[in-house]
């Protein structure tokens, strides 16, 4: 058993003799492997002899390799990172090819992802992400995220082109699950794409994310199951499958569906590979053509104000030493840098009586109707009926986005209890302009961590696991009530899971933006 972890393959670059005579499509589209050692095996194994399939994950540890070294909430700038295919939708006057292009955006931004299998950071509760675009023709897209909730995890974000008349709001939540031969990972939470001049909403809903091979094979990662983009002002709505590849047939990455009219009627139909070419083939006329290929397309990285200048509780400041670690693997200095944040993070939370006390400081309770589920939404209301430049003003003054923006003090201390509030006002920030602003005074750095949280055993000597659930630690100090779901403990099997005999995890259910329920079983095992 060991030595089938140890062959395991998972990470960045290749540097030995496992090959794979499959097209591009079956091996990942040629993706950079790197095989796991027998003493990174042995923590993996360690851990999965605990679980039993259907076991939440969330708060069950994983060894750091297996961390992308950026937080969810710059992870989901991946999906604004084609503004090629954003931009030019609102100047599509036709509301079918208008939608198509919305389908194309959304389509666009999966293969974006780091090489192998690799999560990304848990944003601990309060953390902000904020961020631009600069686009060619001179505009600006802004972009605002804050961890909203950590049980269970939610993170927020807001989007504006104010040029282009576009505005994305969206809230992703995602629970890890373990099913035998695979972790998956359920992105619930929905995000609501407008399009202004056109007064169209478009509700969008994210496949499941699976890492496969967790026991024998290769440590592949998926994208699998059903997702939908509809606009409930127009009808349309297409229906997307991302297919999983099973034991015996299929293929890896692939995708297929419909869109569709009001009254159901199918318009056209897609298909291909999600990290490569995909088609669209107009059912009236039979003609079938590219709609975008992920292959050749070059994604635009979200800019950021430089550290120095952000605040203590934004994410790439707040995960500097850890990010700078896993970059140049050194595991223990990541888990230390980490579990210092955390063990900050259990205190303010017991200082402060308890997570119910929080209130995010961004974003607000999102209202009643059928954009309930998004959770979260900005807490402050940008004026849409004035010019872009005014609108810009307003995203401006919510949060410190450009270069050269100032960070109040209240942005870098910790959310304080906010009693029964309904609206959050915006945060004061300034440009600089031709004077020099002297920098806010910032909050202290957190302190070095005086206790280390027993969340795992360290089974082998320089190789440390940390948290890689759905949590950012902060509420082990808040114990659950003894009749939670969550409080029980996880059972450990009675030996580790053998692979000639996986078993079928348990069902996992969805619920998608029309409020009906889907079900999802590993089909590996």
């Amino acid at each position: 058993m060991i030595s089938q972890t140890a062959n395991m393959v998972l990470g960045h670059r290749k540097n030995s003799s496992v090959t794979s005579n499959s097209s591009k499509h079956d091996d990942g589209h040629g993706e950079d492997e790197t095989v796991v050692s027998e003493e990174q095996g042995n923590v993996l194994m360690h851990i999965i002899s605990q679980l039993r399939p259907g076991a939440d994950l969330s708060r069950v540890t994983l060894p750091t390799f297996i961390l992308e070294p950026k937080s969810m909430l710059e992870r989901i700038t991946n999906f604004m990172a084609h503004p090629e295919t954003l931009l030019p939708i609102p100047d599509i006057d036709d509301p079918v090819k208008r939608f198509v292009a919305v389908t194309k955006f959304y389509l666009a931004g999966w293969h974006i992802k780091p090489a192998g299998v690799k999560k990304p950071l848990n944003p601990i509760l309060g953390e902000t992400f904020q961020g631009y675009w600069d686009y060619p023709d001179n505009t600006r897209g802004y972009y605002i995220a804050e961890q909203t909730s950590h049980h269970p995890p939610k993170s927020s974000y807001f989007f504006a082109a104010p040029e282009h008349h576009i505005r994305i709001d969206g809230t992703l939540k995602p629970r890890s699950k373990f099913l035998g031969n695979s972790v998956g990972s359920f992105m619930e939470g929905i995000a609501v794409l407008r399009l202004l001049n056109h007064k169209e909403r478009y509700f969008v809903t994210q496949p499941n994310m699976y890492a496969r091979g967790i026991l024998f094979g290769k440590m592949k990662y998926e994208l699998g199951d059903h997702a939908v983009v509809r606009c409930p002002e127009s009808g349309l709505e297409a229906s997307i499958e991302f297919k999983v590849k099973g034991w015996v047939s299929g293929t890896y990455n692939a995708i297929g569906g419909h869109i569709s009219n009001a009254s159901g009627k199918h318009l056209y139909e897609l298909s291909g590979f999600w990290n490569s070419e995909m088609f669209i083939k107009d059912l009236s006329t039979g003609k079938k053509e590219l709609l975008f290929d992920a292959g050749t397309s070059k994604p635009s990285p979200i800019v950021t104000r430089p550290l120095e200048e952000q605040g203590e509780r934004e994410s790439q400041r707040l995960w500097d030493v850890t990010i700078k670690a896993i970059k140049r693997a050194d595991q223990r200095t990541a888990t230390d840098d980490k579990s210092r944040i955390e063990e900050e993070q259990r205190k303010e939370a017991a200082e402060r009586g308890g997570d119910e006390n929080w209130r995010p400081r961004l974003f607000k309770a999102a209202p009643p109707g059928d954009e309930e589920t998004l959770d979260w939404i900005l807490a402050t209301d940008i004026d849409t009926s004035v010019d872009a430049k005014k609108q810009t003003e307003q995203v401006l003054s919510i949060a410190p986005i450009l270069p050269g923006q100032t960070t109040t003090s209240q942005e870098s201390q910790p959310a304080q209890p906010t009693p029964s509030a309904t609206t959050i006002a915006p945060t004061t920030t300034t440009i600089a302009s031709q004077q020099p602003q002297p920098q806010a005074a910032q909050a202290q750095p957190v302190a070095p961590a005086t206790t280390q949280e027993p969340a795992v055993e360290k089974v082998t000597a320089g190789v440390a696991a940390i948290d890689m659930g759905s949590h950012d630690g902060s509420s082990a100090s808040v114990p659950l009530p003894a009749d939670h779901p969550a409080a029980a403990p996880v059972r450990p099997t009675q030996s580790i899971i053998q692979p000639s005999n996986p078993s079928p995890g348990n069902p996992v259910r969805r619920t998608d933006t029309t409020g009906e329920e889907e079900e999802f079983v590993d089909a590996e095992g």
